[in-house]
């Protein structure tokens, strides 16, 4: 379990290091949305280009803390290709495993990669950064312009 644990903080630490996505779309996005996390200074932007029902093209920007990144990283990656049932019930399992709802062992096969946030849990502070660009996703989802916040 230990070489699991290592593998997640390795994989995070490169999604932040090097994350993929990050930058604004090079056409103007069908959706976007501006989410904040005024306790740690994370500042998300979503932008979404979607055929039908269908997320063909997704990138962020803005700063965030290692977590932030990496989760807005890891959950580009995860999303493209997939209809917008699909993305929320993504978005539930992975809120799951950040709050600790859900096992982290029986995450790994719906998760995936995003899995590595299994130990944000442990940190109570830290699940607003893990999941502020899920929520940040769903508000371009729904088209909702007000701003997304933690608070």
């Amino acid at each position: 379990m230990a070489e699991l644990a290592d593998l997640y903080h390795d994989l995070i630490i490169d999604h932040n290091k090097s994350p993929r996505n990050k930058g604004a779309l090079p056409s103007p996005p069908a959706r976007t949305a501006v989410g904040h996390n005024p306790l740690c200074g994370d500042k998300v932007v979503i932008y979404i280009n979607n055929e039908v029902d269908v997320i063909h093209d997704i990138m962020f920007d803005g700063v965030g803390c290692s977590i932030c990144t990496a989760s807005a990283s890891l959950m580009t990656d995860a999303v493209k290709g997939k209809t917008t049932s699909e993305i929320r019930n993504l978005f539930t399992s992975f809120h799951s495993l950040v709050t600790g709802e859900a096992d982290a062992a029986s995450a790994v096969d719906s998760l995936g990669k995003l899995a590595a946030f299994a130990g944000v849990s442990e940190y109570p502070v830290r699940v607003k950064c893990a999941s502020l660009p899920w929520h940040t996703l769903i508000a371009a989802l729904e088209r909702d312009h007000t701003a997304v916040t933690t608070e």
